[in-house]
Parts: C-alpha cells; structure tokens; sequence
C-alpha cells in the first residue's frame, strides 16, 4: 500500500529552497530533502513503488527546470537500472526473450531501465544537467558500455540506446577524445556510432548517430579520428538519394560537410570510387530544394493600340425612372432631387443662372398642375442648399454674366454610334440616339412604315439581303441592332485594338481587311523565389569544397583569401607561383584532382538547372560551371 509521508517541518528557513518544478499536486515529492518520496521510492526495491517514481520523473523531467543536483541521491538512484541493463541485464532478458516471452518480473526491470534513462536523457537536454551528468563518474562508462556491448536487435534494445545517444548528444560537442593510437577501443565512442549509421535499420538511431558523430568531428581536436574508409561516410553516401526523407538527409549533409572540411579527408574523397555520383546526388538535392516562379518579359517593340469602343461623353438627361420618381415630390425636395440628378460639384464649374432656370422651367412647367414649380430667385437659391461650395455670383464684364460657380452638368459616358441609324446604306442623318427601343422606333417610323409596296429591301450600312415582306423584316431589323445591355466580357479578352502601325486609321470600315499587328515575343524564364533551406545550403558547400580541392593546381581555383572567408574568391598569382603549385604534389593528389575535375565536367549540365536567390552563392555555381566548360576545350 502507497503511504503519503508528512511533510518535513521547515526548521531553518534559509537552506530549504523554493519547489523548482510546477506539477499542480503533489508539490512535496520534488523538494530538495535527502529523505524526498520519488528518490526512496527508486531506493526501496518495491516494483509498485520504483513504477510510480519513475512514471512520476518521465513527466516531471520533460521540463526546462527540471534540475538534477536539487534533488540529492536522484541522480545516482537513476543511474541503477541503466548500469545494470548494460552490464548484462540486457544479455540475460534477450536471452530469456529468445524462446518465450518474458515473465512479469523480468519485463518490469526492463522497464524499470528504459524509464530511467528515459529521464536522464530528457535531463540531459537542461544545460546545467548536461555539464553536472557530463562529471558524472558514471556517465561516461554507461554510455560506451551501451554503444560497444548493446545491439538493435530488439525494440526494448533500440529504445534504450536510442535514448543513449540523444544523452550523450548535448556533451559530444564539447568531448575532447585522445588520439587514436592512444584510446583503447571500447573508450572510444566513435566506432559504434558510425556503425550503427551503415548497420542499424532504425531510422531514429542513424539520424542521431549522424548527428553525434556531426558534433564530436566538427571539434578540431577530434579530426584524428576522421578515417577516408569510415562506416559513416559509406552511410552518409547510401542515403543521400532519400530526398523525401529530409531530416535523414539533412544529418547525412551535416556529417558529410563534418568529413569534408578536414582537407586531407577531402583529398581522399576524391578517389573514392562513389564520388562523381555522390556529386551528383548533392547536386540534386539543390535541385529538389530549389523553389522557383516563371517570369514573363515583353521583349517585342512598341504596341499601339486603341479602344475597341470608342466612347464619348454628353450632358446627363433625365431618365424615365428619375422622372417618375420627381414627380411624386413636393417643392422644395423636388427641386433638390433635380439638381442632385442633374449636377455634380466642381470648383472650377460654373453655369449661367438663365441655363439653370430653363432647365428647371422646361422640364416641370408641364406637370404644375401636379405641383406649381418655384420661381426662378428659389431655384437659384435651393443650388446652395443642395451644394454648399456653390455660390451665385456676377462676372464683370461687358457684358456682365449672371453665373451659379462651384457646378456642372453630371455626364454619361455612352459608346460613340453605338445607337446610330444606319439605313439608307449609313446615310441617314438623325442624331444619336439613348437606347436601342429608340433606336428601332425611329426606323419603324421613319423608314420601314413610310415605304409604299408590301415587299422591302433592307438598306441598313451594306446589308446585301434580298427583299422581303414588312412583317419579316421588322424581326431583321432587330439583327443589326445592338443588344440592350452587352454579353459580359471574358476575363481574357483585351479592352483594347492592336493597331499595326501607330498611325493606321481606326475605326475602319471593313475592320476584317485590317492587316494583323506585328506578333508578340514573350521571354519566360523561372526566377528563384526564395533563398535555399539549411540543407541545400550544407550541399552546396559540400559541393564548393570538392571543388576547391579538385581544381587546387588549376588556373582557375577559388583561394582562400580574407575576403572570403575560405570560399570562392579567385587570386591572382604570378607565373612562377602557379607553375610552381602544380608540379606540387603527390600522385595520388594529381589523380584526385583528375577525377575531380572529371566528375565536376560531367555534372555541369545539372548545376546549369541550379538557380539561387542570393547573388554570392549563384557566383558559386556560375564559377563552377565556367570551370567545367573550360575542362572541355
């Protein structure tokens, strides 16, 4: 039975400090005592109760005030069960495993091991945990016993050394190994890591192996143990072509850039027999992280153009609805609605006072019997009620002009002919009129209606049709005129005409015959939108590395200089340097560089589909490409 001990009583105030992790119950279990619950719990060889701490500590530890040293003895309580699944617990339960499945007592050690150092590692991740577990005297020897004497071959054994290497990650930065020579090999964590990266079918371990051999190589004194045959670089190379799978592939570039900055290593990489292929697939990794747009430039001359309906503008009439609608006001809101319908503001309009009083009088003298119409001084007047900026003044002159300022006429805009007769063969001479129900009255009555026979011909612009009766050719009437109100335009149509030459007449009468503008040239080309993620970055210098060191000797070779940082700046060297720098060399440097060159030449077609936003990491590429064009001639 689980038995909650009572608080301990704070006798001295000043050594007890505050609780350090917020768990919302059972606070008292994570205050710093010698005596606190979870750690007697891990002491007291009661499954139940080692169970409880632990599940309690998976928690607890996922925290970033999660600190180790507060609580005394929980450090070395968890190290128990890690210690004694890598000593031979591991061995005995894989061996208990092999026939039949393991009874309770065995499968709760097991658990008991993988809880525990579930919580080291999550520990592991607060940096003050990481320097205290880092001078830990059991760190060290836990986690090459695990790396050395554990293999993945079951899941529980995956699981726990999964969790040994994301522990022993946050130190490898920071590890300072002795020499090869000088470290005996089960010390020595660099050689099981690389294995599990070609060996070990667990995604998870290979990507974290990766990334501890990343950060223990990239420390110069370290480089030692960098080896041209190492179990990681054939890794690294073997999952290079899984670009979907990034985060694998992102650890692979990471390592391999790790390998590559030591120059003898890339030295060597380049009579590796999978270079020019492993160039390739860096290669592609540019190409598959690279994210692009078409751009579209109008590279042909001048085009003139003109509206496809001309249109003009003309003083606002009345309408029908406004009309109805005025007649059913009285004065004065008649006449304020008028001059709403009928003007708009403008500081530098005007209109002679006269205009504005007939305009009124014409148009409402007819219907007084309805409502009496104003005088001329109220209409006047009522302009600078409707519109404050008008004002009625007296231009001097002679003669002197009686004006209303600060209006205009409203305007409608209507397409030029669009309403227009055009019988007699366009030789009718009414104005234009508003609508096409006007339009079609007017030939009724004007030309159809007033023609003796009961057969007509239709003489509409050069309508060629044969004669017909007056009651057909009323329903032909109706396929010349415009419709009342236009079929929507396409979003793909122009508003405009393409004219062939700037002065060519339009509109034209046989628009037909109009030779065709001079056709358009349309350059498209994709432009990189944004510049490359992290991973295509670290290919890149992957890539610019084997290239310094395969052209090394050659006129062309990218020199470290200040500028730029190690990279790609081209040094101008007097003759006598250069030829003295490639007599230089052993031989197996001069057939490096050979294959080198020789691989960069075959994979310069794949990095003139290489496009990068930033200018300095394009000039990488385009130096590349010249360097492999000039390997040609």
């Amino acid at each position: 039975m689980t038995t909650v001990p009572l608080q301990r009583p704070n006798t001295n105030p000043q050594s007890v400090s505050r609780p350090f992790v917020a768990d919302d119950y059972e606070k008292w279990y994570t205050e710093p005592y010698s005596n606190n619950r979870m750690v007697m719990s891990l002491k007291s060889g009661i499954d139940k109760e080692i169970a409880w701490a632990l599940d309690r500590l998976s928690r607890l530890s996922n925290n970033d005030r999660f600190v180790l040293t507060e609580i005394p003895g929980l450090t070395e309580s968890l190290f128990e069960w890690p210690v004694w699944y890598v000593s031979g617990g591991a061995e005995e339960i894989n061996q208990r495993a092999a026939l039949f499945a393991l009874d309770a007592f065995w499968e709760r050690r097991q658990r008991h091991a993988l809880e525990s150092i579930f919580v080291l590692r999550n520990a592991a991740m607060n940096e003050k945990n990481t320097r205290m577990l880092a001078s830990h005297p059991r760190t060290r020897p836990m986690i090459l016993f695990a790396l050395h004497r554990l293999h993945p071959n079951t899941d529980a054994t995956a699981e726990f050394i999964q969790s040994v290497i994301d522990m022993f990650l946050p130190m490898a930065e920071e590890l300072l190994l002795p020499h090869p020579t000088m470290l005996p090999l089960l010390s020595n964590p660099i050689p099981p890591l690389e294995h599990f990266t070609l060996s070990s079918k667990n995604r998870n371990i290979i990507i974290s192996s990766f990334a501890t051999l990343t950060l223990l190589l990239s420390n110069p004194g370290n480089v030692a143990h960098l080896k041209p045959d190492s179990e990681a670089l054939e890794g690294a190379i073997q999952y290079l072509p899984l670009l979907q799978d990034k985060p694998l592939v992102e650890a692979c570039l990471n390592y391999l850039y790790a390998h590559l900055a030591h120059p003898p290593m890339t030295k060597a990489f380049l009579l590796h027999p999978r270079m020019a292929a492993t160039l390739k697939l860096l290669v592609s990794v540019l190409l598959s992280e690279q994210v692009e747009e078409n751009v579209s430039v109008d590279i042909s001359g001048p085009i003139h153009t003109a509206p496809s309906v001309i249109v003009k503008t003309r003083n606002h009439d009345i309408t029908k609805e406004e009309l109805d609608s005025l007649l059913t006001m009285i004065e004065p809101q008649r006449c304020y609605q008028w001059m709403k319908y009928m003007f708009v503001p403008n500081p530098s309009g005007e209109i002679t006072q006269v205009d504005l009083w007939n305009m009124y009088k014409d148009l409402f003298t007819q219907y007084a019997e309805r409502c009496p119409p104003l005088a001329a001084s109220d209409v006047i007047k009522n302009m600078s009620a409707v519109f404050p900026q008008a004002q009625a003044m007296v231009l001097p002159g002679p003669p002197q002009r009686f004006v209303v300022c600060g209006i205009e006429r409203r305007k409608d805009e209507v397409a030029s002919d669009r309403f227009r007769c055009h019988w007699n063969h366009s030789q009718c001479i009414s104005p234009e009129f508003n609508s096409t129900g006007e339009l079609y009255e007017h030939i009724l009555a004007f030309h159809v209606n007033t023609e003796a026979g009961s057969s007509l011909s239709c003489s509409w612009a050069t309508c060629q049709h044969e004669p017909m009766p007056k009651a057909v050719i009323r329903g032909h009437i109706l396929t010349h005129l415009p419709i009342v109100q236009p079929p929507a335009r396409h979003p793909s149509q122009s508003e405009t005409i393409t004219l062939p030459s700037q002065n060519y007449p339009h509109p034209v009468a046989e628009p037909t015959k109009r030779p065709p503008a001079p056709a358009r040239s349309v350059l498209t080309y994709p432009q990189p939108v944004v510049d490359p993620p992290s991973s295509a970055l670290t290919a890149l210098l992957c890539i610019r590395v084997l290239f310094r060191a395969a052209f090394a000797s050659s006129d062309t070779a990218p020199r470290a200089d200040e500028d730029h940082f190690g990279f790609p700046g081209v040094i101008e060297e007097s003759e006598d340097d250069g030829e003295e720098e490639r007599n230089t060399g052993t031989d197996a440097e001069r057939e490096g560089e050979r294959r080198g060159r020789k691989a960069f030449i075959g994979i310069r077609h794949m990095l003139e589909g290489v496009r990068i936003k930033d200018d300095t990491l394009m000039s990488w590429i385009d130096e590349m490409i010249d360097a492999g064009i000039m390997g040609t001639t």
